[in-house]
């Protein structure tokens, strides 16, 4: 068996080293904060970093500048955003964010919940990868495209699909089972992997999970159904409870603290969404134009045709000692003048490991020595 290498991956108290200082990177299962969360992420940025909150493809927020890292990570341990120390960097969940407010076959919130706890509550996982990724997928097939390793993808009212690396395995449980196979499942990663980070790494491609799971394919089943391009939910959304949640985008994901001090100041739960977008729900007709009134000048983005919604970067320049560029800047130039080379969705980059790029269908803008190039 190969030796394992060091998990490298950064967490909200093992902090990466960045030029431009300590970086946390903050786990929110299913992208859920509540407000009195986000105020306190707000804070931390202002008083011990740099008072930006980036928004990541996983749907977790990340913290630079950090000088203080036990200060934050005590404050983020009061707002119940550390629940275990131990486990805390494999806490990678993607859920549905319309989940139980509109579509999808399923409320899965508490799916995910429940899912956190009980990975949290297994001594065996801590040992997952901090790249390990695992996704609810409500029916839609929205997070269920974004790769991750483990998915459970809700097949129809009374059965859930379980995907591997992207991949249908043909079981089918109820969903009362969902959250024990996902955990049985992430326990078989560990029996088989050597040195592998992810399930599409093993020799086998993620059959190996299958045989050690023991459990049988559905043979009368049909295919899911996966979207080919998930789009974030954006603009005025219109709850089956007649309530109204707003989807917005932000320039490049970078959330100021003074505008997360507003989020906070709504008062309604915040789901943060692998587009690096965030939904506000539950809200009153009056509340949402208000809302939108009030926000839109401070930098969110309830347009869907925005330029800006197809665009994200890497830290770049200074932030990152191995890049080559300011990214940040450049791509913010090029949407803002209209100069981009690149249509559709694209990811800025500052050196060839293309860090933060989102899965799917993507062209990656490569800062090298002699200038950018796009990569499909």
């Amino acid at each position: 068996m190969s030796s394992k290498p060091e998990d490298r991956c950064p967490g909200a108290l093992r902090l990466h080293e960045a030029a431009d200082g300590l970086l946390a990177r903050v786990r929110l299962p299913g992208g859920a904060l509540t407000s009195e969360q986000m105020q306190t992420l707000a804070m931390i940025s202002r008083q011990h970093g740099n008072d930006i909150l980036e928004l990541t493809s996983r749907g977790n927020i990340q913290i630079r500048g950090i000088r203080d890292g036990e200060t934050v990570a005590a404050m983020l341990a009061d707002a119940g955003l550390l629940p275990s120390a131990t486990h805390e960097r494999v806490r990678n969940i993607l859920s549905s964010p319309l989940s139980g407010l509109i579509g999808g076959f399923a409320d899965v919130r508490t799916w995910v919940r429940d899912l956190d706890v009980a990975l949290c509550g297994d001594d065996v996982l801590a040992s997952l990868p901090g790249r390990f990724l695992m996704a609810i997928d409500d029916g839609r097939g929205d997070v269920a495209a974004l790769d991750p390793d483990i998915a459970a993808m809700v097949y129809d009212e009374t059965s859930v699909a379980l995907l591997l690396a992207g991949q249908d395995t043909g079981i089918r449980v109820t969903p009362d089972e969902t959250v024990p196979l996902l955990i049985a499942t992430a326990r078989a990663f560990l029996t088989v992997r050597s040195s592998e980070w992810r399930v599409k790494e093993l020799p086998r491609g993620g059959h190996e999970i299958v045989d050690n799971l023991g459990v049988s394919a559905d043979p009368d089943r049909s295919p899911v159904a996966i979207s080919s391009r998930p789009l974030p939910p954006i603009g005025w959304i219109t709850q089956e409870d007649d309530r109204i949640a707003l989807g917005a985008g932000l320039k490049l994901g970078r959330l100021d603290s003074r505008l997360a001090e507003f989020l906070a100041a709504i008062e309604r739960g915040i789901v943060i969404t692998p587009w690096r977008t965030l939904v506000i729900s539950d809200l009153n007709e009056w509340r949402a134009e208000q809302i939108v009134r009030v926000l839109a000048p401070m930098g969110l983005i309830f347009d869907a045709e925005s330029p800006w919604i197809d665009v994200s970067a890497c830290t770049g320049s200074p932030g990152c000692s191995k890049a080559v560029a300011d990214v940040q800047a450049d791509a913010a130039q090029a949407v803002a003048t209209g100069t981009s080379q690149v249509e559709g969705k694209q990811h800025w980059v500052g050196c060839e490991r293309a860090c933060g790029t989102p899965p799917g269908d993507i062209s990656v803008v490569v800062a090298t020595p002699d200038g950018y190039q796009i990569r499909a």
